[in-house]
């Protein structure tokens, strides 16, 4: 199993085995090559089952897609409670193993985002953005008359 903690230049990915136990985790840059590095070094560790994937349609989506094109299933893991983070502690080691503890416990079993669903976000947020702008527009020339 792998778990994968997302952020805007870097993936950081961890594997553990089918008892649980740490393989090893290590961070990659937000790159085809960086997304091709960190599927071989899950890959290196023994047979990928399945990933879990904070975000998987913001900052992970690239290595979403990457997984998705090697075979490997991907699920999203939800981000742990506020009250279970401040107890256990915030850092991108501890949140990959986390995704990937959530794998193999069954916890994560949302399938990764399409990127079908990515490209209507990107819509939703374009109209949005117009909607506003033209409200903007209106207002200014309401007060301008």
């Amino acid at each position: 199993m792998g778990g994968v903690d997302t952020h805007a230049d870097t993936i950081h990915v961890a594997a553990v085995d089918s008892w649980g136990r740490q393989l090893g985790d290590q961070e990659f840059p937000t790159t085809p090559s960086g997304y091709r590095q960190a599927l071989a070094f899950l890959t290196g560790r023994g047979e990928v089952v399945g990933i879990g994937i904070e975000g998987t349609s913001s900052y992970g989506v690239g290595i979403t897609r990457a997984a998705g094109e090697a075979g490997i299933a991907v699920f999203e893991v939800v981000r742990p409670e506020r009250a279970v983070r401040r107890r256990e502690g915030k850092s991108d080691p501890l949140d990959a193993y986390q995704a990937a503890q959530a794998m193999l416990s069954g916890r994560a079993t949302a399938a990764a985002k399409s990127a079908d669903i990515t490209a209507l976000r990107a819509l939703h947020n374009a109209r949005r953005s117009a909607v506003k702008a033209r409200a903007a527009a209106q207002s200014r020339f309401a007060t301008n008359w």
